[in-house]
């Protein structure tokens, strides 16, 4: 099993850090992971001129998943398009056509105290938040800031779907609510943009192959709304590239902190990448206060999805739930009458709570 291992920038390697040591003690335990890493982002950008070197690329399209930390920071924002950090997330999710990306909202029974919100709306709470990744506006052409004729500057961006990226996204969804609840919310802007016109009907047309499963309809506003106020009402949220980028940092807000939410983003031959939901955030970069359960969680997710082996990756979610159960809190989830931690204390933790 060849796992491709980019820890990035920012606290990425941190918290990637504590990933890699719980994938050990699992390895320890009767597995062989063959874990090779390799620069990606800023810190790629300083030591090749470029975010994604030729040689990252070649290790990702080799490895069986990949196991990624963070991009990005500050002083990078001025680099032209195509060296910036982000450039390179951007690039694998295309080459190697990671086109649905898996984000599970789960509430953590010991965590409900850290959510800003009521027990009551919380609690058992249990949704995957599935984004289509490859295409929309993050793709679509044409792009970029253009100077009219009168010299004011003006910005492009392309909303994009053609109707087999829409109906593939479709079927993930419907295939994913059979093995949960069996119920999907589309989210889209139907009533004033064209391709989330498409977006409804291709969905529409999917869902009737699917008569199991219930399928309906909300704006990406009220569908904001909706995840605040009522978020147990829903299973599967299958949504476009740019709204699912908001509604999952919105979500996160749900179970305490954005620090909590692993991802997966998978081809349609299974090929993953793997990494927490948060950013690189520099300004706590290297000061040990991280969270690194979400990176944590995260190779979790590629033990089951990649590798096929529950059993294990049961057993980390288990050790994390035991680890939380017992008190341990970083700074983003702590709560008075807790016990503080650092990131690499937290790991330790997991490690040792293994089952």
């Amino acid at each position: 099993m060849k796992i491709a291992v980019l820890p990035g920038d920012g606290i990425g390697p941190e918290v990637t850090r504590q990933a890699v040591k719980v994938l050990k003690s699992i390895a320890r335990r009767g597995h062989a992971f063959d874990m090779q890493e390799a620069l990606i982002g800023g810190c790629a950008y300083d030591a090749a001129g470029h975010p994604l070197p030729a040689e990252t690329l070649s290790l990702a399209r080799e490895a069986d998943s990949i196991l990624f930390g963070a991009e990005g920071g500050f002083h990078y924002e001025s680099l032209p398009r195509g060296l910036r950090p982000g450039d390179a997330l951007l690039t694998l999710r295309r080459e190697l056509d990671l086109f649905a990306n898996f984000r599970p909202i789960v509430s953590a029974p010991a965590l409900i105290e850290a959510s800003n919100f009521k027990r009551e709306v919380v609690e058992g709470l249990d949704l995957v938040l599935l984004r289509e990744l490859t295409s929309d506006l993050y793709f679509g052409e044409p792009r970029g800031i253009e100077k009219a004729l009168d010299g004011e500057r003006y910005g492009i961006n392309t909303m994009r779907y053609s109707e087999s990226e829409i109906r593939r996204i479709a079927h993930v969804a419907f295939r994913t609510a059979r093995e949960r609840r069996r119920k999907v919310c589309s989210v889209d802007k139907a009533n004033v943009l064209e391709t989330m016109e498409l977006w409804r009907e291709i969905m529409t047309e999917t869902g009737q192959e699917y008569p199991d499963v219930e399928l309906t309809h909300l704006y990406i506003d009220a569908a904001a709304m909706e995840l605040i106020r009522n978020p147990r009402q829903f299973d599967v949220i299958v949504t476009a590239n740019l709204f699912g980028d908001i509604l999952s940092d919105e979500a996160s807000m749900l179970v305490g902190s954005i620090g909590m939410l692993p991802s997966a983003s998978l081809s349609a031959d299974g090929k993953g990448l793997y990494e927490p939901v948060h950013g690189c955030a520099p300004d706590i970069a290297g000061k040990d206060i991280a969270n690194p359960l979400a990176a944590i969680l995260s190779a979790a997710m590629m033990l089951r999805q990649s590798f096929k082996l529950d059993e294990e990756a049961a057993r980390i979610e288990k050790a994390v739930d035991t680890v939380l159960r017992d008190g341990a809190r970083t700074a983003d989830i702590f709560w008075p009458g807790c016990v503080l931690v650092g990131t690499e204390e937290m790991g330790d933790r997991v490690v040792a709570a293994l089952p």
